[in-house]
């Protein structure tokens, strides 16, 4: 693994430009030992769920050991730290009670994050549930503005990041030009300067997007400037898929073991535009190892070598992901639902000129 020693004898994974990268690891661990884990793997960045997040009951302050995480974060260097928020938060639906939960939720999460010292608390944009994309637009809206209600004003308390889906199920902002309606009613509202948004890859391939090559990556780039501003994305979740370009399903997958492959992950890692941006691993299986072994791969893309192999898996495993073979290219034929069927020509100092779920700790559907 590339990179500089760290203040505990661990090697970080260097980045173009000095970004950062890291990875959503277990609550289980504890906090003082999430932040020694992070470190351990290389990684410079953190996520983490501040409590269950398939639960609406939330602790009545922050998780055990939240001075000692704090302590450490500081001294291993680890930053910026995202809560992303729980699975149930839905501020876009209909129903009043899940809105109002949601609510809770979401002022419940934003209060921990300062505590910990987290920089974003990541959340999806939630699901209209069949009311539409307007009326799920406002209410999420409404949503925002009441969990920020009784929060500071902008850089006084950590941003919220919405995140882009992939588009099933009514599910909201799976299209780049359908975040940008969402930021531009926000912004209506008084919430400029409070917002930015989270990439998935996985989420991004699932709603059509074809990130699987250079081109791609630069096309979905330019679309986010032109509609939004880069300067408004502060995270990308750095997942490959196992699921079919435009087939609206998120199932992630080991970096290079999945659809979407290398040649367009590692340009994405890389494009001089992004440095400002933190990437996130949002893997299967972080606490059989493979945390370490998605960090390795970061820093072998970055480095354009072959990715580091995964521990081999029992037969009877039923883990949906192969074992690393190496860089992988994507599926030839996944490319029916694609949003972007030629994209216009790359440019290597910045961006070109125009002329079934599986997250980390989610139940399975």
């Amino acid at each position: 693994m590339s990179g500089c020693r760290g203040p505990e004898g661990s090697v970080r994974v260097e980045l173009p430009g000095g970004r950062r990268a890291g990875a959503h690891l277990p609550l289980s661990l504890g906090l003082p030992r999430l932040a020694e884990r992070a470190a351990q793997i290389g990684a410079s960045a953190l996520q983490l769920f501040s409590d269950n997040p398939t639960a609406w009951r939330r602790r009545a302050g922050p998780p055990p050991g939240a001075a000692t995480f704090r302590r450490r974060l500081t001294e291993l260097d680890i930053a910026p730290v995202a809560i992303h928020a729980a699975y149930l938060v839905n501020l876009a639906g209909p129903d009043d009670e899940l809105f109002a939960r949601s609510v809770q939720v979401m002022q419940s999460e934003l209060a921990v994050a300062t505590e910990l010292g987290a920089r974003y608390v990541t959340v999806h944009a939630g699901s209209h549930r069949g009311s539409g994309t307007e009326a799920g637009v406002a209410r999420l809206v409404n949503g925002l503005e009441r969990s920020l209600a009784d929060r500071p004003a902008a850089g006084g308390s950590p941003t919220v990041v919405l995140e882009n889906s992939s588009g099933g199920g009514g599910n909201m902002a799976s299209t780049i030009e359908d975040m940008a309606t969402v930021l531009d009613a926000a912004g209506a509202r008084g919430l400029d300067g409070r917002l930015g948004v989270c990439l998935d890859t996985a989420h991004l391939w699932g709603a059509g997007y074809d990130i699987s090559t250079p081109p791609g990556i630069d096309s979905l780039l330019l679309e986010f400037e032109e509609r939004i501003g880069l300067a408004r994305l502060l995270m990308i979740h750095f997942n490959d898929s196992h699921s079919a370009l435009g087939s609206r399903h998120d199932r992630h997958a080991h970096v290079g073991d999945g659809k979407i492959g290398t040649a367009g992950m590692a340009h994405l890692l890389c494009h001089p535009a992004l440095n400002h941006v933190t990437f996130v691993l949002e893997t299967p299986n972080m606490e059989g190892g493979f945390d370490q072994v998605n960090m390795a791969r970061i820093a072998d893309l970055a480095a354009g070598r072959p990715l580091t192999p995964g521990p081999e898996m029992e037969t009877s495993s039923k883990a949906p992901w192969a074992t690393a073979k190496g860089p992988q290219t994507a599926d030839p034929t996944a490319s029916s639902g694609s949003r972007r069927s030629s994209a216009r020509g790359g440019a290597a100092d910045g961006l070109p000129q125009r002329g079934p779920i599986d997250h980390p700790g989610q139940p399975q559907p």
